[in-house]
């Protein structure tokens, strides 16, 4: 059975200034895109367009236009009798994203090293300080929310807006996926300590060294287990037949 959900009410902490100025089919796109990365909306999920035009208070006419540039992104799949849902992914497609994803998130923390202020790497510092008590109470879902807010710091950092626009897009469609499989894995304080190697790389302005540590970061193929338990951890109704 196909879950029907509703898009968060919740206000976002994004720039509100800069939505303001965007077209509301762009800020009904964007919406469900942030959804989708924080796995509100799961991958088989039906969107739900009549809630979607209440909530942006519009007709569904910009909310199909939203939906149709998701589709183009294979973000979204249109299903007989259902509509619009969150598009699923086989193991070689999401493999081959996140082989991707390592590459640019690399790139991004070494630009990020050589042309960051003082001011943004003392952020990163305070983000990471942050982090540490949501990791001693084992709290996935606060480090959900840590983790993303430590790496914007980078991809702000990096001074490269496509570089960032396309390892958000990434993210959002592999979110849901490494939710669960990093829940099951138990990562959180290897991931903390590897943040904390990544941060003394950024501190010491060693482009190179922050370059190799996301990338190991990042990478699925940590240790024995890395990617054989992350593909055995991965539920079977995200993935396509």
């Amino acid at each position: 059975m196909k879950r029907v959900c509703k898009p968060t009410l919740a206000p976002r902490p994004a720039n509100v200034n800069v939505k303001v100025h965007m077209k509301v089919s762009e800020r009904i796109r964007q919406s469900i895109e942030e959804d989708i990365g924080a796995g509100t909306l799961l991958p088989g999920d039906v969107i739900d367009e009549s809630e979607l035009a209440r909530k942006f208070n519009v007709s569904r006419t910009p909310v199909r236009e939203a939906m149709l540039q998701l589709e183009a992104q294979n973000m979204l799949v249109s299903q007989p009798r259902q509509g619009m849902v969150v598009a699923k992914m086989d193991v070689q497609q999401l493999l081959a994203i996140w082989e991707l994803l390592v590459e640019m998130e690399g790139v991004c923390a070494r630009l990020a090293c050589e042309r960051m202020s003082q001011e943004e790497r003392d952020e990163l510092a305070r983000v990471h300080a942050a982090a540490k008590k949501i990791v001693e109470t084992g709290d996935t879902d606060g480090w959900r929310a840590v983790n993303l807010a430590f790496h914007d710091v980078l991809y702000v950092g990096a001074r490269n807006p496509y570089l960032r626009q396309e390892i958000l897009r990434l993210r959002a469609r592999t979110g849901a996926y490494l939710q669960h499989a990093f829940s099951a894995l138990g990562r959180l304080h290897s991931s903390y300590e590897q943040h904390e190697e990544l941060l003394n790389a950024i501190m010491a302005r060693d482009p190179e060294a922050a370059h190799k540590m996301m990338m190991r970061h990042i990478s699925l193929d940590q240790g024995a287990r890395g990617l054989t338990d992350f593909l055995i951890n991965l539920p079977k109704s995200l993935l396509s037949p």
